[in-house]
Protein backbone atom coordinates (compact mmCIF):
# COMPACT_ATOMS: atom_id res chain seq x y z
CA UNK A 1 0.00 0.00 0.00
CA UNK A 2 2.47 2.26 0.71
CA UNK A 3 4.81 1.64 -2.18
CA UNK A 4 1.38 2.82 -3.98
CA UNK A 5 1.31 5.61 -2.46
CA UNK A 6 4.39 6.80 -3.26
CA UNK A 7 4.47 5.88 -6.72
CA UNK A 8 1.08 7.66 -7.37
CA UNK A 9 2.84 10.65 -5.61
CA UNK A 10 6.05 11.10 -7.91
CA UNK A 11 3.39 10.08 -10.94
CA UNK A 12 1.55 13.29 -10.06
CA UNK A 13 4.84 15.59 -9.21
CA UNK A 14 6.01 14.25 -12.91
CA UNK A 15 3.19 15.66 -14.35
CA UNK A 16 3.06 18.87 -12.71
CA UNK A 17 6.84 19.27 -13.77
CA UNK A 18 6.23 18.66 -17.70
CA UNK A 19 2.59 20.80 -17.05
CA UNK A 20 4.86 23.90 -15.58
CA UNK A 21 7.60 23.57 -18.44
CA UNK A 22 5.21 23.13 -20.86
CA UNK A 23 3.36 26.46 -20.20
CA UNK A 24 6.45 28.22 -19.73
CA UNK A 25 7.17 27.58 -23.28
CA UNK A 26 3.76 28.32 -24.60
CA UNK A 27 3.52 31.17 -22.35
CA UNK A 28 7.03 33.07 -22.22
CA UNK A 29 9.85 32.08 -24.73
CA UNK A 30 11.63 29.13 -26.10
CA UNK A 31 13.83 28.21 -22.88
CA UNK A 32 11.66 25.25 -22.16
CA UNK A 33 14.10 21.96 -21.16
CA UNK A 34 11.56 19.57 -21.49
CA UNK A 35 13.13 16.06 -22.89
CA UNK A 36 10.43 15.83 -25.45
CA UNK A 37 10.90 19.04 -27.32
CA UNK A 38 7.91 18.51 -29.56
CA UNK A 39 7.08 22.18 -29.16
CA UNK A 40 6.07 24.08 -32.17
CA UNK A 41 8.58 26.45 -33.67
CA UNK A 42 6.49 30.22 -33.46
CA UNK A 43 5.00 30.55 -29.42
CA UNK A 44 1.24 30.81 -29.07
CA UNK A 45 -0.16 33.87 -28.00
CA UNK A 46 0.22 34.00 -24.12
CA UNK A 47 -2.17 33.69 -21.95
CA UNK A 48 -2.92 36.90 -20.22
CA UNK A 49 -3.59 37.57 -16.54
CA UNK A 50 -6.39 39.06 -14.54
CA UNK A 51 -7.57 42.02 -12.87
CA UNK A 52 -7.79 46.05 -14.58
CA UNK A 53 -6.03 46.92 -17.57
CA UNK A 54 -4.91 50.12 -19.34
CA UNK A 55 -5.96 51.06 -23.03
CA UNK A 56 -3.68 52.73 -25.18
CA UNK A 57 -3.92 54.06 -28.72
CA UNK A 58 -0.96 55.62 -30.77
CA UNK A 59 -1.17 57.20 -34.67
CA UNK A 60 2.23 57.89 -36.35
CA UNK A 61 2.40 59.33 -39.38
CA UNK A 62 5.12 60.33 -42.00
CA UNK A 63 4.93 62.32 -45.10
CA UNK A 64 8.69 61.91 -45.51
CA UNK A 65 8.15 60.36 -49.14
CA UNK A 66 6.09 63.51 -50.47
CA UNK A 67 7.80 64.86 -54.25
CA UNK A 68 7.04 68.30 -55.96
CA UNK A 69 4.43 68.55 -58.94
CA UNK A 70 3.55 64.57 -57.99
CA UNK A 71 2.29 63.93 -54.87
CA UNK A 72 1.91 63.85 -51.35
CA UNK A 73 2.85 60.37 -49.64
CA UNK A 74 1.33 59.28 -46.17
CA UNK A 75 2.09 56.47 -43.96
CA UNK A 76 0.52 56.54 -41.05
CA UNK A 77 0.50 53.69 -38.59
CA UNK A 78 -2.34 52.84 -35.91
CA UNK A 79 -1.62 50.44 -33.11
CA UNK A 80 -3.90 49.26 -29.88
CA UNK A 81 -2.69 48.05 -27.05
CA UNK A 82 -3.56 46.84 -23.39
CA UNK A 83 -1.23 46.65 -20.82
CA UNK A 84 -1.13 45.69 -17.38
CA UNK A 85 0.21 47.83 -14.41
CA UNK A 86 3.78 46.02 -14.62
CA UNK A 87 3.82 47.35 -18.22
CA UNK A 88 3.39 43.64 -19.76
CA UNK A 89 1.65 44.07 -23.01
CA UNK A 90 -1.48 41.89 -23.15
CA UNK A 91 -3.44 42.72 -26.21
CA UNK A 92 -2.25 44.19 -29.57
CA UNK A 93 -3.49 45.57 -32.82
CA UNK A 94 -1.75 46.71 -35.58
CA UNK A 95 -3.15 48.50 -38.92
CA UNK A 96 -1.62 50.74 -41.24
CA UNK A 97 -3.10 53.74 -43.89
CA UNK A 98 -0.85 54.21 -46.81
CA UNK A 99 -2.06 56.98 -48.63
CA UNK A 100 -1.72 59.39 -51.52
CA UNK A 101 -2.87 62.69 -52.91
CA UNK A 102 -1.25 63.65 -56.46
CA UNK A 103 -1.10 67.07 -58.25
CA UNK A 104 0.90 68.45 -61.15
CA UNK A 105 3.10 71.11 -61.68
CA UNK A 106 0.28 73.63 -61.57
CA UNK A 107 -0.50 73.21 -58.27
CA UNK A 108 -4.11 71.37 -59.34
CA UNK A 109 -4.94 68.07 -57.31
CA UNK A 110 -5.74 65.13 -60.02
CA UNK A 111 -6.46 62.34 -57.27
CA UNK A 112 -10.18 61.36 -56.63
CA UNK A 113 -10.74 62.70 -53.37
CA UNK A 114 -14.37 60.71 -52.72
CA UNK A 115 -12.07 57.57 -53.35
CA UNK A 116 -12.78 55.33 -50.04
CA UNK A 117 -9.40 54.83 -48.17
CA UNK A 118 -9.19 51.73 -46.95
CA UNK A 119 -6.49 50.18 -44.42
CA UNK A 120 -4.06 47.53 -44.76
CA UNK A 121 -5.86 45.36 -42.79
CA UNK A 122 -9.18 45.85 -44.59
CA UNK A 123 -6.85 45.73 -47.81
CA UNK A 124 -5.98 42.12 -47.19
CA UNK A 125 -4.72 40.09 -49.74
CA UNK A 126 -5.29 42.66 -52.33
CA UNK A 127 -2.73 44.84 -50.60
CA UNK A 128 -0.50 42.80 -53.40
CA UNK A 129 3.25 42.07 -51.16
CA UNK A 130 2.48 38.44 -52.09
CA UNK A 131 1.20 39.14 -55.45
CA UNK A 132 3.50 41.53 -56.49
CA UNK A 133 6.00 42.06 -54.13
CA UNK A 134 7.24 38.24 -53.92
CA UNK A 135 6.57 38.54 -50.26
CA UNK A 136 5.70 34.82 -48.22
CA UNK A 137 3.16 36.86 -46.02
CA UNK A 138 0.62 39.40 -46.59
CA UNK A 139 1.47 42.69 -44.34
CA UNK A 140 -1.60 42.05 -42.54
CA UNK A 141 -0.58 38.24 -41.62
CA UNK A 142 2.97 40.17 -41.24
CA UNK A 143 1.58 42.84 -38.79
CA UNK A 144 -0.60 40.11 -36.66
CA UNK A 145 3.14 38.49 -36.05
CA UNK A 146 4.26 41.30 -34.32
CA UNK A 147 1.26 42.35 -32.57
CA UNK A 148 1.22 38.40 -31.39
CA UNK A 149 5.19 38.77 -30.29
CA UNK A 150 4.26 41.71 -28.55
CA UNK A 151 1.85 39.94 -26.07
CA UNK A 152 3.22 38.93 -22.76
CA UNK A 153 5.99 41.11 -23.23
CA UNK A 154 7.18 44.68 -21.87
CA UNK A 155 8.06 47.35 -24.39
CA UNK A 156 11.84 46.51 -23.67
CA UNK A 157 11.87 42.98 -24.30
CA UNK A 158 9.54 43.99 -27.43
CA UNK A 159 12.44 45.97 -28.52
CA UNK A 160 15.64 43.77 -27.34
CA UNK A 161 13.90 40.27 -29.50
CA UNK A 162 11.42 42.00 -32.24
CA UNK A 163 14.41 44.16 -34.11
CA UNK A 164 18.43 44.06 -34.61
CA UNK A 165 20.33 46.99 -35.87
CA UNK A 166 18.89 46.83 -39.23
CA UNK A 167 15.57 47.41 -37.76
CA UNK A 168 13.81 43.96 -38.71
CA UNK A 169 13.32 40.94 -36.85
CA UNK A 170 16.49 38.91 -36.12
CA UNK A 171 17.92 36.18 -38.43
CA UNK A 172 16.91 33.00 -37.73
CA UNK A 173 14.23 34.18 -35.34
CA UNK A 174 10.69 32.83 -35.23
CA UNK A 175 9.36 36.04 -35.48
CA UNK A 176 11.87 36.59 -38.51
CA UNK A 177 10.12 33.07 -40.39
CA UNK A 178 6.66 35.52 -40.48
CA UNK A 179 7.42 39.01 -40.49
CA UNK A 180 10.07 40.07 -43.04
CA UNK A 181 8.77 43.60 -43.45
CA UNK A 182 10.90 46.42 -41.67
CA UNK A 183 9.46 46.30 -38.28
CA UNK A 184 11.23 49.37 -36.15
CA UNK A 185 8.63 51.92 -37.28
CA UNK A 186 5.58 49.95 -35.69
CA UNK A 187 7.37 48.16 -32.50
CA UNK A 188 8.00 52.67 -32.29
CA UNK A 189 3.89 52.73 -32.24
CA UNK A 190 3.77 49.68 -29.69
CA UNK A 191 6.19 51.88 -27.35
CA UNK A 192 3.74 55.37 -28.35
CA UNK A 193 0.47 53.08 -27.41
CA UNK A 194 1.74 51.77 -24.18
CA UNK A 195 3.05 54.96 -23.12
CA UNK A 196 -0.30 56.55 -23.46
CA UNK A 197 -2.30 53.57 -22.41
CA UNK A 198 -4.27 54.30 -19.05
CA UNK A 199 -7.35 52.97 -16.97
CA UNK A 200 -10.26 53.42 -19.03
CA UNK A 201 -12.00 50.44 -17.80
CA UNK A 202 -11.27 47.07 -19.61
CA UNK A 203 -10.28 44.52 -17.81
CA UNK A 204 -8.03 41.14 -18.36
CA UNK A 205 -9.45 39.47 -21.12
CA UNK A 206 -11.48 41.54 -22.48
CA UNK A 207 -11.82 41.70 -26.44
CA UNK A 208 -9.42 45.08 -27.63
CA UNK A 209 -11.08 46.15 -31.35
CA UNK A 210 -8.92 48.87 -33.45
CA UNK A 211 -11.04 50.61 -36.14
CA UNK A 212 -9.73 53.47 -38.34
CA UNK A 213 -11.38 55.86 -40.51
CA UNK A 214 -9.37 58.38 -43.59
CA UNK A 215 -10.37 60.75 -46.14
CA UNK A 216 -9.04 63.34 -48.50
CA UNK A 217 -11.72 65.22 -49.33
CA UNK A 218 -10.41 67.98 -47.24
CA UNK A 219 -7.74 68.15 -50.15
CA UNK A 220 -7.55 71.50 -52.26
CA UNK A 221 -5.73 72.67 -55.26
CA UNK A 222 -3.59 75.64 -55.36
CA UNK A 223 -4.63 79.35 -56.48
CA UNK A 224 -3.02 82.20 -57.09
CA UNK A 225 -4.53 84.06 -53.49
CA UNK A 226 -4.25 80.66 -51.42
CA UNK A 227 -1.25 77.66 -51.75
CA UNK A 228 -3.31 74.15 -52.42
CA UNK A 229 -3.22 71.35 -49.75
CA UNK A 230 -2.76 67.87 -49.80
CA UNK A 231 -4.93 66.72 -46.45
CA UNK A 232 -5.41 63.22 -44.86
CA UNK A 233 -7.83 62.95 -41.70
CA UNK A 234 -7.43 59.90 -40.27
CA UNK A 235 -9.37 58.68 -36.78
CA UNK A 236 -8.98 56.00 -34.89
CA UNK A 237 -10.42 54.35 -31.69
CA UNK A 238 -9.47 51.42 -29.34
CA UNK A 239 -12.06 49.31 -28.16
CA UNK A 240 -12.36 47.32 -25.57
CA UNK A 241 -15.69 44.82 -25.68
CA UNK A 242 -17.12 42.45 -23.12
CA UNK A 243 -20.49 40.11 -24.06
CA UNK A 244 -21.38 42.94 -26.68
CA UNK A 245 -20.58 45.93 -24.33
CA UNK A 246 -18.27 48.47 -24.55
CA UNK A 247 -15.85 48.43 -21.34
CA UNK A 248 -13.04 50.76 -22.22
CA UNK A 249 -12.95 53.43 -25.27
CA UNK A 250 -9.68 55.77 -26.58
CA UNK A 251 -9.91 58.61 -29.58
CA UNK A 252 -7.00 60.13 -31.43
CA UNK A 253 -6.93 61.25 -34.75
CA UNK A 254 -4.63 62.88 -37.11
CA UNK A 255 -5.10 65.93 -39.90
CA UNK A 256 -2.02 65.95 -41.93
CA UNK A 257 -1.50 68.55 -44.66
CA UNK A 258 1.18 68.94 -47.27
CA UNK A 259 0.82 72.36 -48.64
CA UNK A 260 2.38 73.21 -52.31
CA UNK A 261 1.81 76.05 -54.62
CA UNK A 262 0.69 77.12 -57.75
CA UNK A 263 4.71 75.41 -59.43
CA UNK A 264 3.54 72.24 -57.21
CA UNK A 265 6.21 72.82 -54.86
CA UNK A 266 5.67 71.45 -51.63
CA UNK A 267 6.59 74.21 -48.98
CA UNK A 268 5.90 71.81 -45.63
CA UNK A 269 8.35 71.14 -43.60
CA UNK A 270 8.20 67.39 -44.89
CA UNK A 271 10.69 66.34 -41.75
CA UNK A 272 8.91 67.92 -39.06
CA UNK A 273 6.43 65.60 -36.76
CA UNK A 274 2.50 65.19 -37.39
CA UNK A 275 1.11 65.50 -34.54
CA UNK A 276 -2.22 64.17 -33.31
CA UNK A 277 -4.68 66.01 -32.43
CA UNK A 278 -4.52 64.45 -29.15
CA UNK A 279 -1.12 65.15 -29.08
CA UNK A 280 -1.81 68.83 -30.41
CA UNK A 281 -3.80 69.54 -27.51
CA UNK A 282 -4.68 72.77 -26.93
CA UNK A 283 -2.49 73.79 -29.88
CA UNK A 284 -5.27 72.23 -31.88
CA UNK A 285 -7.44 75.66 -31.66
CA UNK A 286 -10.75 75.04 -31.15
CA UNK A 287 -11.20 76.82 -27.97
CA UNK A 288 -8.67 79.86 -28.81
CA UNK A 289 -9.66 80.00 -32.41
CA UNK A 290 -12.84 78.24 -32.74
CA UNK A 291 -14.90 79.72 -29.89
CA UNK A 292 -15.18 75.80 -28.49
CA UNK A 293 -16.40 75.41 -24.88
CA UNK A 294 -13.98 72.56 -24.92
CA UNK A 295 -10.83 71.37 -26.91
CA UNK A 296 -11.15 68.41 -29.49
CA UNK A 297 -8.86 65.96 -27.19
CA UNK A 298 -11.18 66.93 -24.55
CA UNK A 299 -14.47 66.14 -26.49
CA UNK A 300 -13.35 62.91 -27.97
CA UNK A 301 -12.10 62.09 -24.47
CA UNK A 302 -16.19 62.78 -23.19
CA UNK A 303 -17.57 61.10 -26.28
CA UNK A 304 -15.47 58.05 -24.90
CA UNK A 305 -16.75 58.13 -21.53
CA UNK A 306 -20.07 58.57 -22.52
CA UNK A 307 -19.92 55.81 -24.72
CA UNK A 308 -18.34 53.23 -22.04
CA UNK A 309 -21.20 50.47 -20.74
CA UNK A 310 -22.83 50.70 -24.00
CA UNK A 311 -23.49 48.12 -26.47
CA UNK A 312 -23.35 49.32 -30.63
CA UNK A 313 -26.78 49.57 -31.14
CA UNK A 314 -27.30 51.73 -28.05
CA UNK A 315 -24.02 53.93 -29.72
CA UNK A 316 -25.78 53.92 -33.13
CA UNK A 317 -28.80 55.59 -31.07
CA UNK A 318 -26.99 58.55 -30.43
CA UNK A 319 -29.30 61.43 -31.02
CA UNK A 320 -28.02 63.85 -33.01
CA UNK A 321 -29.24 67.25 -34.32
CA UNK A 322 -27.16 67.80 -37.68
CA UNK A 323 -24.45 65.48 -36.65
CA UNK A 324 -24.01 67.27 -33.36
CA UNK A 325 -25.24 65.29 -29.54
CA UNK A 326 -28.74 66.11 -29.52
CA UNK A 327 -28.59 64.29 -25.81
CA UNK A 328 -27.83 66.89 -22.86
CA UNK A 329 -25.49 64.92 -20.88
CA UNK A 330 -23.40 64.35 -23.65
CA UNK A 331 -24.00 67.87 -25.49
CA UNK A 332 -22.42 69.15 -22.50
CA UNK A 333 -19.44 68.37 -22.98
CA UNK A 334 -19.37 67.62 -26.67
CA UNK A 335 -20.24 70.27 -29.12
CA UNK A 336 -18.68 68.26 -32.49
CA UNK A 337 -19.84 66.24 -34.95
CA UNK A 338 -19.96 62.59 -33.75
CA UNK A 339 -21.07 60.32 -37.05
CA UNK A 340 -17.46 59.71 -37.19
CA UNK A 341 -16.71 58.09 -34.05
CA UNK A 342 -20.55 56.42 -34.03
CA UNK A 343 -19.22 54.73 -37.25
CA UNK A 344 -16.28 53.64 -35.47
CA UNK A 345 -17.51 51.68 -32.89
CA UNK A 346 -19.86 50.37 -35.70
CA UNK A 347 -16.85 49.44 -37.77
CA UNK A 348 -15.16 47.64 -34.73
CA UNK A 349 -18.38 45.40 -33.41
CA UNK A 350 -18.54 44.35 -37.21
CA UNK A 351 -14.53 42.85 -36.92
Amino acid sequence: MKKSIAMLTVVALALTLLAGCAGTTVVYCNQCTCPTGGHAATPETPTVGEGAVKTGLAIVTGVGKSEDAKLADYDVTVVAVNVDDQGVITACVIDSVSAKVNFDATGTVTSDLTAQVQTKNELGDSYGMVAYGGAKYEWYKQAQALANFAVGKTVAQLRSGAVDETGKAPAGSDLASSATIYLGGYVAAIEEAVKNATHLGAQAGDELQLAVKSALDGSKSATAEKEGVAQLDCTAMALNVKDGVITACAIDAVQAKVSFDTTGKITTDLTAQVKTKNQLGADYGMVAWGGAKFEWNEQAASFAKYVTGKTAAQVAGIAVTEGKPADADLAASVTIKIGDFQALVAKAFAK
